[in-house]
């Protein structure tokens, strides 16, 4: 198959490529500034908010399927950031452009923040209930609803993937793994929260190929992308000082909470493994291993 690849120089995105490529498919890349050249990929250099790119992109590369990751991910700053809105336009822009050049098959990157969050049991895509707290969230599931209308009036099939946790070689230095993992190298004090409220992480390589078996299919609507299994942030904390040492360094209880942060969020996975067949092959002490082992190593 022929794929648009959007964010594809991005985080889950250059995990995606990979697996792309690996499994044969001719890739259609796009991102702000090419990267290397490399058999079976085209690089497209897009900025994607630009008024007329989506219809230029469609035109050019003509793909059967989308995968389409980009979006504004600053951490820290991408809850409640203006660019937020701006990719719900543009997101929906490229859908109809793909769609009307003959595309089939598109799938979309969405997020846990779209569910309400608060409750003891797993986030279940066709039964809790959708209700963003954020910025971010709330212009996700936008998206999704406007774009799954599109979608059929297009008479493409359109499956949705929500992203939960995730960490792995390559993640921002905001994020929990390679934050608290650069720290415990570096020899500093790592301050943390008690650390007690459990989140469902996912090896970044098994998000990128679960993302690429649901394009692969014909599972449509809401897919959670997880694990199903969570963890304590303190266990993975933990996990990270018995890589990197100085465990004798973090300092649980030393933050606050955030008001009003949840105590669980997890997935229920059953439409992933069952649907569409994956389920995830790294474990979580593997791949902070991993991770850490690649930190070290750039050091």
């Amino acid at each position: 198959m022929r794929v648009l690849l959007t964010g594809a120089s991005g985080f889950i995105g250059g995990y995606a490529l990979e697996a792309l490529v690996g499994q044969g498919h001719e890739v259609c890349a796009v991102a702000r500034s090419a990267a290397r050249a490399r058999e079976g990929v085209t690089w497209y250099e897009y900025d994607l908010l630009a008024q007329d790119a989506a219809e230029r992109l469609a035109e050019e590369t003509q793909a059967s399927h989308l995968l389409h990751l980009a979006w504004y991910v600053q951490p820290g700053s991408f809850w409640s950031a203006a660019e937020n809105e701006r990719w719900i336009d543009a997101s929906l822009r490229l859908l109809r452009a793909f769609g009307e050049r003959g595309g089939r098959r598109a799938v979309m990157a969405g997020t846990c923040a779209e569910y309400a969050w608060g409750g003891e049991e797993a986030l279940r895509e066709l039964h809790t209930p959708l209700e963003p707290a954020t910025l971010y969230g709330a212009c996700k599931h936008a998206t999704h609803v406007a774009a799954q209308a599109l979608a059929a009036q297009l008479g493409v099939s359109l499956a949705w993937g929500r992203i939960f946790f995730l960490y792995g070689p390559g993640e921002d230095s905001a994020r929990l793994v390679r934050q608290v993992a650069q720290s415990l190298l570096a020899g500093e004090q790592v301050p943390t929260t008690d650390g007690e409220q459990q989140r469902d992480f996912m090896h970044v390589r098994d998000v990128a190929l679960a993302f690429v078996e649901l394009l692969s299919g014909n599972v449509s609507g809401p897919v959670n992308i997880a694990s199903g299994q969570p963890a304590p942030i303190r266990e993975i904390v933990t996990l990270i000082a018995e890589q990197a040492g100085g465990l004798e360094r973090v300092r649980f209880g030393a933050l606050e909470r955030r008001p009003g942060e949840p105590e669980r969020i997890v997935a229920a996975v059953e439409r992933l493994r069952k649907e569409v067949g994956f389920t995830s092959t790294t474990g979580l002490r593997e791949g902070v291993a991993e991770t850490v082992a690649r930190l070290r190593e750039a050091a």
